[in-house]
């Protein structure tokens, strides 16, 4: 998790580390198979029902059998069992969240960057998506990483490790709970 104030550059960073913006000077080298998380999800989905939203996202020719294996399991994996059919404008906002996860997981993403995932969320909605992510980067199976960003101190239970970026520089890596504000 990055930490920091509203304008420290946090959503910048993640934009640079996805390639959507160029850096004025210097590289950013990064081959994970990157997918991106947006803090509004109604910028991010395109499609009328989940899973029309998730074929748009599946990045490999597979038979119609594998496309209804793998729309279940990301479903399921985000806790929108049986979610397939619904149409995007009946989800509350944590569930279109969660579908962009999903989004993401279904395009075989390793590594998922988050622009404040829970900001425009209430607090139950927030909880689930914070448990979403901590349960996908502690599968060992399907190992998955996250880099996310927020200003919400109270998110650090759910990371492995913190940073803060302040002035334009990034703080070294600390665990969550030795973590100190500067």
């Amino acid at each position: 998790m990055v930490v920091g104030k509203n304008g420290s550059g946090k959503s910048t960073l993640l934009k640079l580390i996805n390639g959507i913006i160029k850096p004025k000077n210097g590289i950013v080298n990064c081959k994970a198979n990157i997918g991106m998380v947006f803090q509004n999800p109604d910028h991010q989905i395109l499609m009328p029902n989940c899973r029309s939203e998730l074929l748009i996202n599946i990045n490999q020719n597979i038979s119609d059998y594998q496309i209804t294996k793998k729309i279940d399991y990301v479903l399921d994996q985000v806790g929108l069992n049986g979610f397939e059919k619904r149409p995007v404008h009946t989800l509350s906002g944590g569930q279109k969240q969660r579908l962009t996860i999903a989004c993401a997981l279904i395009s075989n993403r390793n590594f998922i960057l988050l622009d404040e995932p829970t900001a425009l969320l209430d607090q139950t909605s927030q909880l689930k998506v914070l448990k979403t992510i901590k349960n996908l980067t502690s599968n060992h199976k399907n190992p998955l990483s996250a880099l996310w960003i927020t200003h919400r101190y109270e998110e650090l239970n759910y990371a492995d490790a913190v940073a803060e970026l302040k002035n334009g520089f990034l703080s070294s890596w600390q665990e969550p709970s030795k973590f100190q504000y500067n």
